[in-house]
């Protein structure tokens, strides 16, 4: 397990064969980048920068599919991009679970997101879905 805090990430690439990885804390947003880790089943990245605006969170959800084929839990809880109640007293329940869709949809081999186990159904939601389920509330 990695415990980083630090605003370049750039000596990971030393780390191949790491498995877990913490980044929570760490003012991260959507332009991350991580070196490829194969080996990466876990990451967190509660409480960063992440946002839903404009297409850079699907940016970065393919860049995770492409550098972490091994990914099966990701938490991004405490980010704009993950719509619940500690982020925006306006989100509710259905945001969450089109931003759960949304995510499903690009990082397919997930097992977990966030704090939940990924339903049957869910991914099945994902599949049909899921790639047009940003989370855009009008006003």
């Amino acid at each position: 397990v990695a415990f980083v805090v630090c605003r370049s990430l750039e000596g990971l690439k030393t780390f191949s064969y790491l498995e877990e990885l913490i980044l929570d804390n760490n003012l991260l947003g959507n332009d991350l980048l991580l070196p490829r880790l194969p080996h990466l089943h876990t990451l967190t990245l509660n409480k960063n920068q992440i946002s839903f605006q404009r297409n850079t969170c699907k940016i970065l959800l393919d860049h995770l599919a492409e550098v972490a084929p091994s990914l099966q839990y990701l938490s991004l809880l405490g980010n704009m991009a993950c719509p619940n109640e500690l982020v925006c007293k306006e989100k509710d329940e259905d945001d969450y679970q089109r931003y759960r869709y949304f995510v499903l949809h690009k990082l397919t081999n997930l097992k977990f997101l966030d704090t939940r186990k990924v339903t049957r159904r869910e991914r099945e939601e994902a599949v049909v879905r899921g790639a047009f389920m940003k989370v855009v509330k009008p006003k």
